[in-house]
């Protein structure tokens, strides 16, 4: 999986004119993941281009099962944020 300290080093060498150290692309993966969450926790969502999107889905409350004991549980209802790829990543993928 690829790490921060992997995607910042791999930012800081695709454009050094940009971020000459290491420190200025970490402050800007900072910035940018705090710009996401904050996107993703408006009722609009975030859209990258030929990334995809984020949004928040609800999911309704349900009844599980403890896997050791069988006894069936309670789940409550709650947010989760939910990702779709663009059209361009999926053909690039297969």
């Amino acid at each position: 999986m690829f790490t921060k300290a992997q995607f910042v080093e791999s930012l800081k060498e695709k454009l050094p004119e940009v971020f000459p150290t290491k420190a200025s692309a970490d402050k800007a993966f900072d910035a940018f993941c705090e710009i996401l969450a904050k996107g993703i926790l408006s009722d609009e969502g975030v859209r990258l281009p030929n990334v995809g999107s984020f949004s928040i889905a609800k999911r309704a409350a349900r009844t599980g099962r403890n896997p050791q004991t069988g006894a069936a549980i309670q789940i409550p209802a709650k947010k989760v944020v939910k990702f779709s790829t663009s059209k361009s990543l999926k053909e690039r993928l297969n």
